[in-house]
């Protein structure tokens, strides 16, 4: 059984076959396809096998990347299910540390006041000072400013380190979180997520927002799973 290409593409007609077509014979010359007979004529011939190996990838990148997606499938063209396999578990494993990472901000977010995500005002101290300010040794914030978590800006003159209202604002979490028992990277994970979200509040919708992409893209791994394994039931040869 043979598939035109418009029905191999959607399974239903539709405008733009010639662009769909085009999209099809890339998919096979990168080896997301299976390789397909010819006809008498030179002509790709498709069966319903191509179709779900087109399903599979769809639903893949959905959740893994193109990239990654092609990857996939090539591995699985050439035999390798093994290593099609330690592609996935690599995507899930980067997902479940991604996960993490947002929990870690989360409960961060919720120990801390508004008050403490409010920039500091007053003219920039020196190393000195707000060692001083947060009960801290110098080198204490040297380490910070190592690991990523505070950004000091340096006098022009002098060259010293000068810590404004907002590097001020990031010391005084970083030492909260600090008693609170939270290791450097996670210190520093959370100041970054303040920054690009732009505040406290800010911050509380962009961990919204950001675990429904973590949902929809579970969802979406879900999905490619279970078109890969259609897929890979469908080559199997009977028994």
């Amino acid at each position: 059984m043979t598939l035109k290409w418009r029905r191999f593409a959607t399974d239903r007609p539709r405008p733009g076959a010639r662009f769909v077509g085009e999209a099809i014979r890339n998919y096979d010359a990168a080896g997301i396809l299976p390789p397909a007979d010819r006809s008498d004529t030179g002509y790709r011939r498709y069966t319903p096998l191509h179709a779900q190996a087109l399903r599979a990838f769809l639903a893949l990148r959905g959740g893994h990347g193109h990239e990654r997606a092609t990857e996939i499938m090539r591995a699985t063209h050439r035999g390798d299910i093994e290593s099609a396999y330690r592609l996935i578990d690599a995507t899930h494993a980067a997902l479940q540390a991604e996960r993490a990472t947002r929990a870690d901000v989360a409960t961060a977010l919720g120990s801390l006041s508004v008050a403490d995500a409010t920039p500091i005002p007053g003219r920039p101290l020196t190393v000195g000072e707000l060692a001083y300010r947060l009960g801290v040794h110098p080198a204490t914030l040297r380490t910070w400013e190592t690991e990523g978590i505070l950004r000091p800006g340096r006098d022009r003159a002098t060259g010293y380190r000068q810590y404004g209202p907002d590097t001020v604002r990031d010391a005084e979490i970083a030492r909260q979180l600090r008693r609170g028992g939270y290791p450097l990277p996670q210190v520093a994970k959370f100041l970054v997520a303040l920054h690009e979200a732009g505040g406290a509040e800010p911050l509380a919708a962009f961990l919204d927002a950001w675990q429904d992409r973590l949902t929809t893209r579970s969802r979406a791994l879900l999905a490619g799973a279970a078109q890969l394994d259609h897929y890979l039931t469908l080559r199997e040869p009977p028994r």
